[in-house]
């Protein structure tokens, strides 16, 4: 098994799937942060795609509920102005959620969106469940965000996974499912892609 574990580090150092090593924000933070989005509740899947294999680099969850969050599981999207806490991104305006898919879209990476919509209640409860969830270690980004949306009651059912591409054709076959893609041809450099990006917000 440690060749498997060893290689999945690999990958998800590359496309930007590590350990979180960024102190948590403070609560009085988070709540300064709080945005909550217009129209119905959605969740959507988020996966980097690597341009030449094809393969998998990273999970991760936008929640749009009562407050809009994006679940970033063992991410490196970390940078003065972004607010987290246990792998949680607070305050994601749509200017966040449009900086954050542009950090990974890159020369080697594209990101794909997959949105569904959910009831007020099952937004509520993926909040709980991601809030609850604290900190993930490397590589474990698909694991993590697998485990939760199998949590969320009236879902389709979730198998557990350590791969994104797997995680993204189980999500592929739900309900009213909206996938939207993001090619951009960026340098590899993910914290000068946020940055840039954030500096619009």
């Amino acid at each position: 098994m440690k060749p498997v574990f060893a290689s999945l580090a690999l990958v998800a150092l590359l496309a930007g799937c590590a350990a979180n090593v960024g102190g948590d924000s403070s609560f009085e933070e988070i709540t300064a942060a709080s945005y909550r989005a217009g129209g119905p509740p959605t969740l959507t899947l988020i996966t980097m795609v690597n341009n030449r294999t094809g393969s998998g680099g990273h999970s991760s969850l936008l929640v749009s509920g009562s407050e809009q969050v994006i679940f970033d599981p063992a991410g490196s999207f970390r940078e003065n102005g972004v607010v987290e806490r246990g792998d949680v991104l607070y305050g994601m305006t749509p200017g966040w959620v449009k900086a954050y898919k542009s950090a990974h879209a890159r020369s080697t990476y594209h990101v794909v969106s997959q949105e569904i919509p959910v009831t007020a209640a099952q937004a509520e409860q993926a909040l709980r469940l991601v809030k609850s969830n604290g900190s993930v270690p490397g590589a474990f980004c698909a694991s993590a965000t697998s485990a939760i949306l199998a949590q969320i009651d009236g879902l389709p059912k979730v198998k557990s996974t350590f791969y994104p591409i797997q995680l993204m054709a189980q999500f592929e076959n739900f309900p009213n499912v909206t996938t939207t893609k993001l090619f951009e041809d960026d340098p590899d450099d993910l914290s000068g892609a946020v940055r840039a990006a954030g500096s619009t917000q």
